[in-house]
């Protein structure tokens, strides 16, 4: 007996999850979609009809932790693994409240893993809107009240526009509404 799940998207750090579990899978497939056969025992992954990696599986009371075959993982120069000290570098390169905004992201995580989802998802905004655009609104959502902000503080601050420096009104602004004068109370007229 066994259980397919299909459908599942191989993430950048050449895992897939499983029952809140992530199991490797070999580096060329990182992005595709992938099918899982699981059993009692083990979990193969399938692209098409090919089985490329199979796992013993975790026990249930397993949580987020890490299953990696090393011959899953590239070798050389050229692989770079997607993890907090890179996420750390690509902020930088934004501006200093979005190395904030990401360091925060990660002191409100247990494990570094569970943080890189959320923080390149604020680094990500970078590729939509310029680096000085989000480094204006990581700047902005640190003067609020939010400890650990994230994407769906960030975003709507850019979304709206208020990272944009607006100009100064310099016409008179009028109060609205009827204004009587301080002869009007002090007459005693009615």
């Amino acid at each position: 007996m066994s259980q397919w799940i299909y459908g599942r998207r191989v993430a950048r750090n050449g895992h897939v999850s499983w029952a809140r579990n992530y199991y490797s899978v070999p580096f060329e497939h990182i992005g595709s979609k992938v099918d899982l056969r699981i059993t009692d025992r083990s979990l193969e992954v399938y692209r098409g009809d090919q089985r490329v990696t199979t796992h013993l599986l975790l026990p249930e009371t397993a949580v987020n932790e890490y299953r990696t075959n090393d011959a899953d993982l590239p070798a050389g120069d050229r692989y770079h693994p997607w993890d907090a000290a890179r996420i750390r570098q690509w902020a930088e390169r934004i501006g200093a409240s979005t190395l904030v905004v990401i360091n925060r992201i990660f002191e409100s995580v247990a494990i570094d893993e569970q943080g890189l989802n959320p923080a390149l998802a604020v680094l990500r905004l970078s590729r939509r809107y310029s680096a000085e655009r989000v480094e204006a609104a990581c700047r902005i959502t640190l003067a609020g009240p939010v400890r650990s902000p994230r994407y769906a503080h960030v975003q709507p601050i850019l979304a709206t526009g208020q990272d944009q420096a607006r100009p100064a009104r310099t016409e008179p602004v009028e109060h609205g509404g009827y204004v009587r004068g301080a002869s009007y109370y002090a007459g005693g007229t009615r």
